[in-house]
């Protein structure tokens, strides 16, 4: 057993990354500022998009997205269930009804076959989500919705890096990326929005803080703009220059990172082929680079002898740290109470969401590590 705690994830942070937001606390600008509008830029420039706006989260994208669409009541938004609850909540709270699409049982991503069945004449958006670091196959679920005229939005909360078809999840379209700790790359918090709809990324721009339609703040006096006034009601979802400077320095070094994350995933696919109880996320047949953010399995709980939830329990007495990803939002309570949901509507996100397990994955983390974990579990289905 290991003599120190190994947590499912944990941000690489460099001295020279804490150096960096040290000198944006000492230069007296704090705030949004020169240092966001660096990483606007060069994240851009990574992914190959038009443009890009930074935010204090990927929610906070969603959320102005869905307002620049003018998502609202007798709308529906088609999404998976088997994602973190943030999307779905906030169709909720836009008086839109989300309509949940079954996942890929091996990739856990949704297909333009899934979709299409799906899609009513009050069908407004499509939210396909990229899962794990690998990418969804984009381009059916594009034609199928613009034969419709339906939009598209990514969820590429797990995609910083992804590529599909040699081309970067960002570059075309609409995707909305997530700078949470445990990501790929870290602002602490934050999160991109990145189009090539110039009229969308003005909207979103307007709408990140109060509407005003001018830049918010003078610098040369850190006073508020004389001539910015609100053009709508909007919100305070601006991204800080101590979080930006954060963004831009992880971001150079987001190969290398990716690369350390593929060699611990190969690692680890390795180690477990041979333990018949735990089954790894299967990878997409199409062309992709995957940026493995999660390292998901499904455990066999016929063949482990125990459910998913105990098999986390006991692996956390070996010191092992473990996460879920995710538990479908269509069974949580509140659907299940209020949105008519039920179990059997979507069996394989069901099976995935009573089985899956993430095991731990970050640059930081050693192939002893790795060898620890799979030894750990084991050591656990033995026993």
């Amino acid at each position: 057993m290991r003599d120190t705690f190994l947590p499912f994830s944990r941000p690489s942070i460099t001295e020279d990354d804490i150096a960096a937001v040290g000198e944006v606390l000492r230069s007296g600008w704090i705030t949004t500022g020169p240092r966001t509008a660096e990483f606007e830029l060069r994240f851009s420039e990574r992914v190959g998009c038009a443009g890009a706006v930074a935010l204090c989260s990927g929610t906070a994208g969603m959320h102005l997205v869905l307002n620049a669409l003018g998502i609202g009541p007798g709308d529906e938004v088609i999404t998976p269930s088997m994602t973190w609850v943030s999307t779905v909540n906030l169709v909720v709270l836009a008086g839109a009804t989300p309509v949940f699409v079954d996942v890929d049982r091996d990739t856990l991503m949704v297909t333009a076959a899934s979709i299409e069945p799906r899609i009513t004449p009050r069908t407004r958006l499509i939210v396909p989500v990229h899962f794990g670091g690998a990418p969804v196959d984009l381009d059916p679920i594009c034609e199928l919705a613009a034969a419709r005229g339906i939009a598209v939005v990514e969820d590429a909360a797990h995609a910083t890096g992804t590529r599909y078809k040699g081309r970067p999840i960002g570059q075309r379209g609409t995707a909305i990326f997530s700078f949470h700790p445990i990501k790929n790359i870290t602002t602490g918090e934050g999160g991109m929005v990145c189009s090539d709809d110039e009229a969308l990324l003005e909207r979103i721009r307007r709408l990140k803080f109060h509407g005003l339609g001018v830049e918010a703040f003078d610098r040369q006096t850190h006073g508020r703009a004389p001539q910015a006034e609100v053009l709508e009601p909007g919100y305070k979802y601006n991204l800080t220059d101590m979080a930006a400077v954060l963004g831009i320095r992880q971001l150079e070094r987001l190969e290398a990172l990716n690369r350390r994350r593929t060699v611990l995933a190969d690692r680890y696919r390795s180690r477990l082929a041979d333990v018949e109880a735990v089954l790894p996320l299967g990878t997409p047949g199409y062309d992709h680079d995957h940026a493995w953010h999660l390292f998901v399995v499904r455990l066999d709980t016929e063949r482990a002898g125990m459910d998913r939830d105990r098999f986390m329990r006991r692996l956390k007495e070996h010191n092992i740290g473990t996460g879920l990803h995710f538990r479908a939002v269509h069974l949580q309570r509140y659907y299940l109470e209020s949105a008519g949901t039920r179990r059997g509507m979507l069996p394989d996100t069901e099976w995935n969401s009573d089985c899956v397990c993430s095991l731990p994955l970050f640059p930081d983390m050693s192939v002893d590590d790795v060898d620890e974990v799979v030894n750990a579990i084991e050591d656990v289905l033995g026993s």
